[in-house]
């Protein structure tokens, strides 16, 4: 056998899933605060702060694409204490792949948008008396990415729940 639970090899793959899972999970936790501070700058201040959180959300999405490729190490590795039918483990992956899919349909597209409607917005005013259509978008666009990331949010927790309670060994 390669390895097992406690090894050295386990212990790396731990700290390399825990790791992963700070810095990808860091880098979206707070993207509603930068929206919120992006809709409080108008014109290419707030543009310039929805486009540098996007950047940073996207390093952050390899970093989440990598916390169950160390997470399903960690399970092969510690085997047999570790098993793929345990509750823990698939629930876990399967809340992933939803979450994944969360993000792919709803908050990265999104992102994409509200970006190109601030920079459509700063070439030239609304029209008197009513908002653009841009800003329409742009309201309707942050209240479904906010319930989208609300989503995404409890299900860190449940991750956590998870992997520190456990359930089904």
């Amino acid at each position: 056998m390669l390895a097992d639970y406690g090894s050295g090899l386990y212990k790396t793959l731990l700290v390399l899933h825990i790791l992963t899972a700070i810095v990808g999970l860091g880098a979206v936790m707070l993207n509603g605060l930068y929206a919120s501070q992006a809709t409080r700058r108008p014109g290419p201040p707030g543009r310039a702060v929805s486009e540098a959180n996007f950047a940073v959300s996207t390093i952050g999405e390899y970093f989440i694409y990598a916390i169950p490729v160390f997470g399903i190490l960690l399970v092969i590795v510690g085997h047999p204490l570790w098993k793929f039918s345990q509750t823990w483990i698939w629930l876990a992956l399967v809340l992933y792949v939803i979450a994944i899919g969360i993000s792919h349909s709803i908050l990265i597209p999104g992102h994409k948008r509200v970006n190109a409607l601030l920079a459509e917005m700063e070439q030239g005013p609304a029209p008197a008396g009513s908002p653009s259509p841009q800003a329409v978008e742009l309201e309707a666009l942050g209240k479904r990415m906010a319930a989208a990331g609300a989503t995404l949010n409890v299900f860190v927790v449940v991750f956590l729940i998870l992997m520190i309670w456990k359930p089904g060994v």
